[in-house]
């Protein structure tokens, strides 16, 4: 895979509808879909073993409310009805794997189906065909394939038809060994996006993850598995902790904080040191370190109660980053120092030996712009090639490149600094960091100050309280530093614009965005 979906710019996991039905529309001409389209999305209300979902409007023919609601989503009678006469056309075998395809809530491609739907009496030799026959009778093509990827089908079932199916499947007796598998596979699925991460590709690892979001976010929630929550959660939890990429780089920090709270309120037994690692993680991205303390003490207790070395590094690291968002450098400075004497090459889960040294950079900056500058040293940005992104840890490199803005900053090289900063912003950006991000551009909006662009930099800092609001709400504190930071380019605002002109300049900064202003050189 490579950074971007192909097609048409379809959100991931969306079928291809007919133009002419607009934006909720699912009517494809093929036989009787024509009548069942649907709207809204996947359904990510429902859950793999949610059944039809809920709600309803009185009744309609056929036992069918004339409105109901279906994994959040309204539905017809007459899209129900039309559903249940294509069922009724489907030979043995397509019946069997139309009930077996409603525990999914998104896309889903063949592997997928054979993992999940196979079985004795559907094998997994008969599933393609049996899939070919399906699809014009009870799927939507759906166009989500990345740049690289195997050109190979790949599908979506409409609301309507998943009732439908999920009904069955329930009178069948089989949604308990259906929903587990899809449980099973969503774990898996969650592993080898955390190997793409680890493996350099992490812009393959984070689209496949996002792609995907819809059945891992039901794998996620322990509720919706046979027999009890707790007989699963521990999938759940799992899940959640491959996905650390995704909730502490790639932005999705109140996402990840919810989810592996939920898996973890369930969890029977004591909690994996991972676990409470990445729960202490996500604490302090939100801006909540006095909340990542006590979760950092079970953590390293657990660490050493299961032997994890490797959990033990991550805990150093990670204090190392909470003491450099609390602005105590020399604290920090030895943390990251631990993490690296602890940290294998290539680690096998969790963030690797770059970014210590990103974070070391970072913590020496002010105190010591030598040792930093040997701890970039070991961080060589320069990048050759086509596909140069590839293989490369892009979450460090953004913050390698602020710490080299720090450092040039200090030396008085002020135009050097900026254009690293605006590479750190690009990074960030790239990788969905809202954290990062607006860091990156705190310091080149007092970068550009300095060197006589106040309006630029008033357009930057009205951008990240945007972003920033939006992610993270109202009561999030920046680190001590970007506070620091912010205060210094206020002031300085307030003295070259004035109030009112400072104020507009905060408004057009907003409406621009930070994906506008980082192209500014």
């Amino acid at each position: 895979m490579a950074r971007h979906s192909r097609g048409n710019g379809r959100p991931p996991g969306r079928p291809a509808g007919d133009p002419a039905v607009g934006a909720t529309g699912r009517v494809r001409h093929i036989g009787h879909l024509r009548d069942v389209g649907g709207t809204g999305g996947a359904g990510s209300a429902g859950g793999a073993g949610s059944g039809a979902g809920a709600g309803g409007t009185g009744s309609g023919a056929g036992g069918f409310a004339e409105t109901e609601l279906l994994w959040g989503e309204p539905v017809t009678a007459g899209q129900l009805a039309a559903a249940e006469s294509g069922y009724a056309r489907c030979g043995p075998d397509e019946r069997l794997l139309w009930e077996r395809l409603s525990v999914f809530e998104g896309a889903f491609g063949h592997d997928a189906v054979r993992e999940v739907c196979a079985s004795g009496t559907l094998p997994p030799s008969r599933v393609r065909e049996v899939l070919d026959r399906l699809a014009p009778l009870a799927l939507l093509p759906v166009d989500d394939l990345f740049d690289g990827e195997e050109d190979a089908p790949r599908y979506w079932m409409p609301l309507p038809m998943r009732a439908v199916g999920a009904r069955r499947l329930t009178e069948r007796g089989d949604r308990r060994s259906v929903v587990l598998r899809h449980r099973g596979w969503c774990a898996g699925l969650a592993r080898r996006a955390a190997d793409r991460w680890q493996g350099g590709r992490q812009l393959d690892a984070r689209d496949l993850a996002l792609r995907e979001l819809p059945d891992l976010a039901a794998a996620m929630d322990p509720t919706t598995a046979p027999p009890s929550p707790g007989a699963e959660s521990g999938t759940a939890v799992e899940i959640a902790v491959s996905l650390w990429f995704l909730w502490v780089a790639c932005g999705r920090v109140a996402e990840g904080r919810t989810r592996l709270r939920h898996a973890l309120a369930l969890h029977p037994g004591p909690p994996p040191p991972r676990a409470l690692w990445l729960a202490a993680h996500l604490e302090l991205e939100a801006g909540r370190p006095e909340d990542a303390d006590p979760l950092l003490v079970r953590a390293w207790a657990a660490a050493v109660r299961d032997g994890d070395d490797r959990c033990l590094g991550l805990l150093a690291q990670l204090r190392g980053s909470t003491a450099l968002y609390q602005g105590r450098t020399r604290a920090a400075a030895a943390e990251f120092r631990e993490a690296l004497v602890l940290t294998a090459e290539p680690p096998d889960f969790g963030p690797g030996r770059e970014l210590c040294w990103a974070g070391l950079a970072l913590a020496l900056a002010r105190t010591d712009p030598e040792a930093a500058q040997e701890a970039l040293d070991r961080l060589p940005l320069e990048r050759t090639g086509r596909r140069a992104w590839a293989g490369r840890d892009l979450w460090a490199d953004a913050w390698a490149h602020h710490a080299r803005a720090e450092l040039l900053a200090w030396d008085g090289e002020r135009g050097r600094a900026a254009e690293h900063a605006r590479r750190a912003l690009h990074g960030h950006l790239a990788l969905g960091s809202a954290a990062g991000a607006s860091c990156a551009a705190e310091l080149l909006a007092e970068l550009r100050i300095t060197t006589g662009r106040p309006v630029s930099a008033a357009h930057l800092l009205g951008a990240v309280d945007v972003l920033r609001t939006s992610v993270f709400g109202e009561e999030h504190r920046p680190a001590a530093t970007a506070a620091a930071a912010r205060r210094r380019s206020e002031r300085a605002l307030r003295d070259a614009l004035g109030d009112e002109e400072l104020r507009r300049a905060y408004e057009e900064g907003a409406a621009l965005g930070l994906f506008a202003l980082s192209e500014e050189p």
